[in-house]
C-alpha cells in the first residue's frame, strides 16, 4: 500500500525531510501525552523529599506544574506516601502519563487498581458497589501489611541498638620455635 500525497508536497525540502521518516516507519514515531504525573524533588543534599505533581512534559523537573497530588518520602521504611486518590484517578482518566516511579507509587496506594475496577464497571462486568467492596477489602489487607512491616522494622531497629558489641578475638596458635644450637648438637 503506497502513501498517496499531493504532487507538490515532497518538492519542498523541509517537508520531505520531516514527512519521509514518518510515512515509511510509523512505529518509530509514536506520540506521547503532553501531561505527565511525575516527581518534583525537594529536600536537601542526600535527603530527598518529593512532591507528586502533574506537569507539562516539556517543563523542567522542579519547575512549573499544573497540580500537586501528594508527597513521597523515600527515607522512611516503608516509604511515606501521601496522595489524593481522587485527583490522581481523575488525571489518569484524562490521559496523564505517569513516570515509572509514580506508576509504582500509584500501584502501591491502589489508584491503578481502582482505575482497573472502574473500567470493569464501565464495561458492565459488575456494579460500582461490588467494585468498592473489592477495593475496601484490598485496602484493609494492604494497610495491615504496611503496619506489620513498619512494626517489624521498628522492632529490628530497637533490637540492634540493645545488643552489646562483641568482638571476637582470633585465636593465636603457638608457633613451633626453631631448634637452638644445643638441641642440634645433641641430635647429631
Amino acid at each position: 500500500m503506497e502513501f498517496l500525497h499531493p504532487v507538490g508536497i515532497f518538492e519542498v525540502p523541509f517537508l520531505r525531510r520531516v514527512l519521509n521518516p514518518i510515512i515509511h516507519n510509523p512505529k518509530k514515531f509514536q506520540f506521547f501525552m503532553a501531561v505527565k504525573m511525575r516527581l518534583q524533588r525537594h529536600g536537601s543534599k542526600k535527603r530527598p523529599f518529593y512532591f507528586i505533581v502533574v506537569a507539562d512534559a516539556r517543563a523542567p523537573r522542579d519547575g512549573k506544574f499544573i497540580q500537586k497530588l501528594g508527597t513521597y518520602n523515600p527515607l522512611t521504611v516503608p516509604a511515606t506516601i501521601q496522595i489524593d486518590r481522587q485527583k490522581a484517578l481523575d488525571w489518569l482518566h484524562k490521559g496523564a502519563e505517569p513516570t515509572d516511579t509514580v506508576r509504582r507509587i500509584l500501584s502501591f496506594k491502589g489508584v491503578l487498581y481502582l482505575k482497573h475496577l472502574l473500567r470493569g464497571v464501565s464495561l458492565g462486568l459488575f456494579d460500582e458497589a461490588a467494585a468498592m467492596v473489592k477495593f475496601t477489602s484490598w485496602s484493609a489487607e494492604h494497610d495491615a501489611h504496611v503496619t506489620k512491616r513498619q512494626s517489624a522494622h521498628k522492632k529490628a531497629r530497637i533490637d540492634s541498638r540493645n545488643q552489646p558489641v562483641v568482638r571476637k578475638v582470633p585465636k593465636v596458635e603457638p608457633v613451633a620455635a626453631a631448634p637452638t644450637a644445643e638441641e642440634t648438637k645433641t641430635e647429631e
